[in-house]
């Protein structure tokens, strides 16, 4: 692909909506995780080792999503299918926030947008093209 062709506005512009909402969704899980922590010293839950397990599940993919939004800044080329990992992931929760009896259609759609705008923004060729590059090793010139 021609360097004019990543070089152009929608390229750069897709490669900041996906940093920024990789870093949105990272600060999300850490207001999560806040919140997990107050509920979890403020009131008595039904089981202490499920609250304590999906708090430290919380934190996990806070420091995963954080790694991830961070590398995608730096345009590491593993980011990219992490954060399709991610959004993969965060699809299917979405899809089950839609159904059942316990349906919150409101946090589907929250999960929803950003996880197909993403996974929409990674699979676009000057995008790709951009994390398959790394840090600027495209640029540079050979040496032969």
């Amino acid at each position: 692909m021609p360097e004019a062709a990543f070089d152009s506005g929608g390229a750069k512009a897709a490669l900041v909506v996906v940093s920024g909402i990789l870093l949105l969704e990272a600060a999300a899980l850490a207001a999560l995780v806040v919140w997990l922590v107050i509920d979890l010293l403020a009131l008595e839950p039904a089981s202490y080792a499920t609250a304590i397990a999906l708090l430290v599940l919380v934190v996990i993919a806070l420091v995963w999503v954080g790694a991830v939004a961070i590398a995608s800044l730096r345009r590491a080329p593993w980011s990219r299918a992490a954060a399709i990992v991610w959004q993969v992931l965060q699809l299917s929760i979405a899809v089950g926030a839609f159904q059942g009896l316990f349906a919150r259609p409101d946090v589907g759609w929250l999960l929803l947008v950003p996880a197909v705008t993403v996974i929409g923004l990674l699979l676009w060729p000057p995008v790709r093209l951009a994390f398959a590059r790394g840090d600027g090793a495209a640029s540079e010139p050979d040496d032969e």
